[in-house]
């Protein structure tokens, strides 16, 4: 990866005295809950894990799902095969608490020794205050120049469902422009523009966009043109014909499209792929995947 400097001031987020040259942001990589958990016998992937784990870098940001699914597998170990019952929101809350741990101590045991590995907690909030946006950009260049990988989850621990609808209610009411983050598909996307990272990955469990999702011959390879309006087009063809996705109150397939149009329209090419394919391998295109980008 080219190293180039960064613009702008980061004055409270300072970078080794010794460097001269600062990293900027090469790839954002998401991965999806069910992309790290083996649905055979309901328990984490490891190999998963420790392939995607060891493919980090400083200059690359990781959003990852998976705290609430790794908390409920952990629970129902200790607790006789049983689940939570009541109410659903609690019960989320109560599994993401639970299973934020794990996720960070399964990314640091695979993430290279020499590197450090920072949690960065957000919310919807910090995408809709300019001052806390800002916040947000200089804490990933900061944690890149500082020889560490940032880990981005959705802080579902303590976000209070109820509240957040309603805080959400009032900012549409304010602009037109409110980012939800309820969905990480969203968050990585929102988060490749801020750093204007190069490429955008979505890892999930599938091998990308099928024309037909019940014929894994149908994948969509690439989707390209020489505008974004173009490759818009393109996306909104595609989106009709999308459905199902890998949880309940996930948007799938459609979610990932309609979330890609933004870091296309400033330039990042956006790639989704199997997670069990190595990062490096999806990136220069020697495994099967979906490529969308702007020539």
């Amino acid at each position: 990866m080219a190293e180039q400097k960064l613009r702008g001031s980061f004055s409270n987020f300072p970078v080794n005295p010794d460097d001269t040259e600062l990293i900027n942001f090469d790839v954002v990589v998401k991965i999806g809950s069910m992309a790290l958990i083996r649905k055979e016998d309901n328990d984490i992937d490891y190999n998963i894990f420790s392939r995607l784990a060891a493919s980090l870098k400083p200059g690359y940001i990781l959003v990852s799902s998976g705290a609430t699914e790794i908390g409920r597998i952990d629970y129902m170990k200790r607790n006789g095969g049983r689940e939570l019952k009541g109410n659903l929101a609690a019960i989320k809350t109560a599994y993401s608490a639970q299973g934020q741990p794990i996720l960070m101590e399964m990314y640091r045991q695979f993430v290279n020794p020499k590197y450090s590995v920072r949690q960065v907690l957000v919310e919807h909030s910090h995408f809709n205050d300019e001052r806390k946006v800002n916040h947000i950009r200089n804490l990933l260049f900061s944690a890149a120049n500082q020889n560490a990988i940032p880990i981005v989850n959705y802080n579902d621990a303590v976000s209070d469902t109820e509240n957040m609808h309603l805080e959400l209610r009032d900012l549409k009411r304010k602009t037109d422009h409110v980012v939800e983050c309820v969905d990480n598909d969203e968050t990585a996307a929102v988060i490749a523009r801020l750093v204007n990272a190069r490429i955008l990955v979505l890892l999930t469990s599938v091998d990308g966009i099928y024309a037909d999702a019940g014929d894994p011959s149908t994948l969509i390879e690439e989707v390209v043109g020489d505008t974004y309006e173009e490759v818009e087009q393109k996306i909104d063809e595609m989106m009709e014909n999308c459905n199902g996705a890998s949880r309940q109150g996930a948007n799938g397939a459609k979610a990932k499209l309609q979330f890609a149009k933004g870091p296309l329209r400033s330039g990042t090419t956006v790639i989704i792929a199997h997670a069990r394919h190595k990062l490096s391998d999806i990136i220069k295109g020697n495994v099967k995947r979906t490529l969308l980008h702007i020539k």
